[in-house]
């Protein structure tokens, strides 16, 4: 049974059809009054690639529900740092706020409403730039959901107010790394190096691939925070051949979150005040500055498609 979703929602595609539909058929049950679909332009060395980016856009025309749909779709393939920085900016001409899901991030039902009980409680909030449904480290308090340095655009939501300081460019972090700026906003020593070294590559990047570490930069830069479920509302189901940055082999029915889904419970246990979980948000920042250090394979996959080399 559907239930109306007056949030926008955001669906990201490229030209996975099996794991689009699947989340397409979860948004269908939710049923937004406006569906915004980006896509980007298949590329022209891929043979094959043409009719699979098609076949995935004609999904959208199985809107069957009450529904104003917006499409964005790219006759050329920008990448996926372009081509969703673009697209996200483009939503963002039309609203003021939005639930973002990418083909490959499927979504539990109480995700959308979840997202949409945060994107009006803190529509005013600056301190708040994302809404995040994916777990990754789970807070010991009891409320549904705790504020993190640290973002996930595996299905996730922001507002306009938030977006506005997106700069692809990330010009401003020469600058403030000579002054010091992210050992100071990061004491972790070993932390603050890690997301120093992805920073430096994002920004010298020649044709750079990746966009969400940009968001992450401009968080911190405006000393915001990330609403983060304390349950795991999302399952990834794109770790296989199609993907542009999480392939490693398996297969699409595995998870690469490593959480299964969990149902939010309603009505919400609100933290008392907007607070850094630190204790959390250290467990998270340990683990991505280890798994980077200990997995070279990774690291050096992720370089490649940063420096495209």
């Amino acid at each position: 049974m559907s239930i109306s979703l007056e949030t926008p929602v955001v669906l990201i595609i490229f030209k996975r059809v099996d794991a689009t539909q699947k989340v397409f058929n979860s948004i269908r049950q939710a049923a937004p009054k406006k569906l915004f679909v980006i896509a980007d332009g298949p590329r022209p060395h891929k043979e094959g690639e043409l009719e699979k980016c098609m076949q995935t856009r004609e999904i959208v025309d199985q809107v069957d529900w009450d529904c104003e749909v917006y499409k964005c779709f790219s006759e050329e393939n920008l990448g996926c740092g372009k081509r969703i920085s673009t697209g996200l900016s483009w939503v963002f001409e039309h609203v003021d706020k939005a639930i973002i899901l990418e083909d490959d991030c499927l979504p539990d039902p109480t995700f959308y409403r979840f997202c949409a009980e945060m994107l009006e409680r803190y529509r005013d909030s600056s301190q708040v730039m994302s809404i995040s449904g994916c777990l990754f480290a789970k807070s010991p308090e009891h409320e549904s959901y705790y504020f993190s340095h640290y973002l996930s655009c595996w299905g996730w939501a922001t507002w306009r107010r938030a977006w506005q300081h997106f700069d692809f460019e990330m010009k401003q972090l020469p600058e403030l790394l000579e002054q010091g700026w992210l050992h100071n906003y990061l004491p972790d020593h070993r932390i603050a190096s890690f997301w120093e070294r992805r920073f430096r590559e994002v920004h010298e990047s020649e044709r750079c691939d990746v966009w969400s570490y940009q968001f992450q930069f401009a968080s911190w830069v405006q000393n915001s925070l990330s609403i983060r479920a304390n349950n795991n509302l999302i399952t990834n189901i794109g770790m296989d051949e199609e993907a542009t940055h999480t392939t490693g082999g398996g297969d699409s029915s595995q998870p690469l979150n490593s959480n299964n889904l969990e149902a939010m419970e309603f009505p919400l246990v609100h933290p008392p005040c907007i607070e850094r979980d630190i204790k959390t948000d250290d467990v998270m920042g340990r683990d991505l500055a280890t798994q980077h250090n200990l997995m070279p394979r990774i690291y050096r996959k992720l370089r490649k498609v940063l420096l495209n080399s």
